[in-house]
């Protein structure tokens, strides 16, 4: 059989590989470059928000019943950083509603994208999710009616606290009860909205969450004059926002947007806005930031300053 001279074949490969290289690019060619999440953001256009209901003044829902809070608008900035990324400058948001119990598994099961709520970020939570840069510095105390005489883990010996199901201070009051030997009834609740409402129900003797939480229900509730929050810190809980693990490309995203906030001294009254003002809804909390989360924002402001 006749074989073609080797100069044909290769002139002939030479033609295949520039008709290959003229082909229009799709997106999914483009696409192949990104992260997991990143392509499916560039794919269908869309990023996935999950929110809290009743975690103010993080994620909760305005009168309305649209989500707002401190941690939504820090994701809607890590979604125009996403969209710089994609090359997509009209990306739509979605809100998924997710709880304290299912927060995780709708990272891991990429059921949302990013998780704007009041998520503590830990070593054991690390293993599994992948977190920002810190956004508050919280702790577990106790929320009391006010003619209570609980002020110290010692006096809830023998009593009933709620707890929200799945949250490091669920953890903390079995740590608590344990190092004190206090024969806690430590009964679970879906969500933060319902743990304040067996206390409000006389059900329970105390709510063990953050801090932050506990004053944000209490505004929202106007409830200054039923409840008050009391006791030393129980548990230390930095929070940050979730997205999944193992994609450096969306880490670096997410890192870029927070650089960009520190750099343009965004990130104090953004902060202010939602923890000194008053809130959308009307209450206000008045909670001044800490120097430990100060100090933060200023590294991030540092290290943009460096890396420019």
């Amino acid at each position: 059989m006749h074989q073609p001279p080797r100069s044909a074949i290769r002139a002939g490969g030479m033609v295949l590989a520039m008709c290959l290289l003229a082909r229009p690019v799709s997106a999914q060619t483009v696409s192949e470059g990104l992260s997991p999440t990143l392509a499916n953001v560039k794919r269908t256009h869309v990023v996935r928000l999950g929110y809290r209901e009743s975690s103010p003044p993080f994620s909760f829902l305005d009168q309305s019943n649209r989500p707002i809070g401190y941690s939504l608008e820090l994701c809607e900035a890590i979604v125009e950083e996403i969209g710089v990324e994609v090359d997509d400058a009209n990306l739509r948001i979605e809100y998924v509603k997710v709880t304290s119990d299912d927060r995780i598994p709708a990272i891991v099961q990429n059921k949302i994208d990013l998780e704007c709520g009041s998520t503590t970020a830990n070593a054991e939570r690390a293993k599994q999710v992948a977190f920002s840069p810190l956004i508050f510095v919280a702790g577990t105390k106790l929320m009391v009616p006010r003619a209570s005489t609980i002020s110290a883990p010692t006096d809830l010996k023998g009593k009933t606290v709620v707890v929200t199901k799945a949250t490091t201070n669920e953890q903390a009051m079995h740590t608590v009860d344990k190092k004190f030997s206090l024969g806690l009834n430590i009964v679970p609740a879906p969500d933060h909205e319902q743990s304040y409402q067996m206390l409000a129900d006389g059900k329970v003797d105390a709510f063990a969450t953050d801090d932050i939480l506990l004053y944000g229900l209490i505004a929202r509730h106007k409830s200054q004059d039923k409840f008050k929050v009391t006791g030393e810190y129980l548990s230390y809980d930095p929070y940050g926002i979730m997205y999944r693990k193992g994609e450096p490309q969306l880490k670096a995203v997410v890192e870029r947007a927070f650089r960009k906030l520190g750099s343009g001294r965004d990130l104090v009254p953004l902060y202010n806005k939602w923890f000194v003002g008053r809130l959308p809804t009307g209450e206000k909390l008045g909670v001044a930031i800490s120097p430990q989360l100060e100090e933060a924002f200023k590294v991030l402001d540092d290290t943009q300053g460096s890396s420019n």
